[in-house]
């Protein structure tokens, strides 16, 4: 970890009460939502009751003194082209300061050294000869000139007068004209130009700065300029480029609670471990697995396996495509066989069932001749229509997210400021409206991550698989509530309909309610799962985070109460399942504790 002296003021990054999903603002994270909480009775009919009433109820002063304090808790600031320069500048100043050399032999080290500060200092003040000889630093040079009028250049070996002849710290002579091709061929191959060194073979002076600016001409020296600056970020363990196409802003991370999610001033989230996009809470393993899949072919071989047989005679797989058992592969091959009981066709007809039967099939079935295939290809069904589940409801929730985006836009470029002259109200009170929408984009995303993580959750652990379940599906509802709120029933105040005010604000207390609840129901799920399910005790049981009443289970979330049906997690513990089965990281399969390999793809258990 970089010393104190090494890390930068956080306090240049934007306020996050500015704006959200502009280019003026950050993106704001899913404790920044701290508006009043409601209490929401949810009866047996709350699901299907548009109209469900919202109670207001005071905070709890603790928990709010804490959503509020992480709200403002930020581990990363945004760093725009000025700030990096401004950034670079203070390093430079610093190190000079310190150890009493010129800026560019500083700039000279701090490239060198990653740009730490710290193990500029360390490393200079244990051996400064060292440093000295390996970065190129000399202190008197090792070609002195002779008192002549004219010197020979050491690549062109033509001659030039004294004021033609240009050199590095160590005092090799080269014309200007060579150095200036010299410079432009290095900038020309790439960021390696800024550990410069003398064209002299044997010499390891290094060029600093000033002898590019004096030499270059104006374009080599501007795009010299931006390595030096991408240099900066690209360098440095504690600064990342944001990811999104196009972006020019920098992060700049210091360690901190394990949250990983960054949010551009560009609007884009990230995980700053990975660069993914932003997947809190699901971890940066599982991202990958997850995307590795969706872009493998493993479940194309799985729905062939699913959907397909192979030919009896040159053994290329068919699909059948209609309702006949009579079946017959493409050229060159031609053979006709059974799709029953994949026997030669002419071996067939009405004596063995028809076009549609096949009584040899059904009898070698009850013998067990198809049962090995028959369950390979029944596991692979299963195993396919799994990961189809997952990934529509993935996939799904990220068009969902998107089109909340582009809604939300559209709420704070337009209608908003329609929405307050057809109600006589100031813009800034309806930012409960920009609030929802910023939920919604926020859950979508969470929600969106826990279907990968649903994938690769032990198909054994029942428990756990039963609480995730609960606590997804109590989040997906509020979200699908809070979602038509926003989407169906606004519309109704900006098409200009007459809408008395009370209308108005009873809308206003019901999407202010819905997002305070939706709130919790994701706060509950986000924090289970960063947990790992913890909640589940051995017993199958849940512990504290959702408890059973006399009429349903409650969970507490930060800012309220919510209540939900009573829902049963049993199963076996995890460790004694743990004894039984062992998962395939491949596709997840639970297999006896005595096979070696996947039953399900033949991957070699690790």
């Amino acid at each position: 970890m970089d010393s104190e002296e090494d890390m930068h003021d956080a306090n240049d990054i934007e306020s996050p009460d500015d704006g959200f999903y502009s280019g003026e603002a950050e993106y704001t994270p899913l404790e920044y939502f701290c508006s009043d909480y409601y209490n929401y009775d949810d009866d047996d009919d709350a699901d299907d009751d548009e109209d469900a009433n919202f109670d207001f109820v005071e905070d709890d002063a603790d928990d709010s003194a804490d959503i509020i304090s992480r709200r403002l808790e930020q581990n990363y600031t945004i760093l725009k082209e000025s700030d990096i320069r401004q950034h670079q500048e203070d390093d430079i100043t610093r190190v000079s300061t310190v150890l009493s050399i010129s800026r560019v032999a500083s700039s000279i080290l701090l490239r060198h050294f990653n740009w730490s500060v710290s193990n500029i200092h360390d490393a200079w003040f244990a051996d400064e000869e060292r440093v000295r000889k390996t970065v190129g630093l000399l202190e008197e040079p090792v070609f002195q000139f002779p008192n002549a009028r004219e010197l020979a250049c050491g690549i062109c070996f033509e001659t030039f007068p004294r004021d033609g002849i240009k050199s590095a710290a160590c005092g090799h002579p080269f014309c200007t004209v060579c150095w200036t091709g010299y410079i432009r061929t290095s900038i020309n191959d790439g960021p390696g130009c800024l550990m410069l060194r003398c064209p002299d073979p044997s010499c390891g002076a290094a060029v600093g700065q000033d002898m590019i600016n004096s030499l270059a001409s104006d374009e080599d020296r501007e795009r010299y300029s931006r390595y030096l600056l991408r240099s900066y970020i690209e360098d440095s363990k504690k600064t990342k480029w944001c990811p999104a196409p196009g972006c020019e802003y920098a992060v700049d991370f210091e360690a901190g609670d394990g949250n990983y999610d960054v949010n551009c001033l560009c609007s884009y989230g990230f995980c700053w471990n990975c660069t993914e996009e932003a997947h809190r809470p699901v971890d940066c393993g599982t991202v990958s697995k997850w995307i590795l899949k969706n872009s493998a072919e493993s479940e194309n071989m799985n729905w062939i396996l699913a959907n397909s047989k192979p030919c009896p005679k040159c053994k290329r797989p068919i699909e059948k495509n209609q309702g006949c058992m009579h079946m017959t592969c493409t050229p060159p091959c031609k053979f006709e066989f059974c799709w029953l009981c994949l026997g030669a066709w002419q071996d067939h007809g009405e004596r063995t069932g028809g076009f549609y039967a096949c009584n040899r099939y059904e009898v070698a079935k009850q013998e067990g001749v198809y049962d090995e295939a028959e369950r390979r290809r029944e596991m692979a069904k299963n195993s396919l229509e799994r990961y189809t589940h997952y990934y529509e409801r993935w996939a799904s929730n990220q068009l969902s997210r998107q089109k909340a985006l582009a809604d939300l836009h559209q709420m704070q470029t337009v209608h908003l400021e329609k929405l307050s002259d057809l109600q006589c109200t100031p813009e800034s009170q309806l930012k409960f409206i920009i609030e929802a929408w910023m939920q919604i984009v926020e859950c979508r995303r969470v929600l969106k991550w826990t279907y990968a993580y649903g994938y690769y959750l032990h198909e054994h652990e029942h428990a756990k698989k039963q609480f995730f379940e609960y606590l997804q599906g109590e989040a997906e509802s509020g979200l699908e509530r809070l979602h038509q709120c926003a989407e169906k029933e606004l519309q109704q105040f900006l098409n200009a309909e007459s809408k008395s005010s009370n209308d108005f604000n009873d809308f206003r207390t019901k999407l202010a309610g819905l997002t305070s609840v939706t709130r919790n129901y994701f706060e509950n799920l986000v924090r289970a799962l960063e947990n790992g399910l913890s909640d589940v005790g051995t017993n199958g049981s849940c512990s504290k985070t959702t408890t059973s009443t006399k009429n349903g289970g409650s969970s507490k979330g930060r800012g309220g109460r919510v209540k939900g049906p009573t829902r049963t997690t049993t199963g076996s513990s995890k460790s004694a399942d743990d004894n039984i089965y062992w998962s395939c990281e491949q596709c997840t399969y639970a297999n006896v504790k005595s096979a070696t390999r996947c039953e399900m793809c033949n991957q070699q258990r690790r």
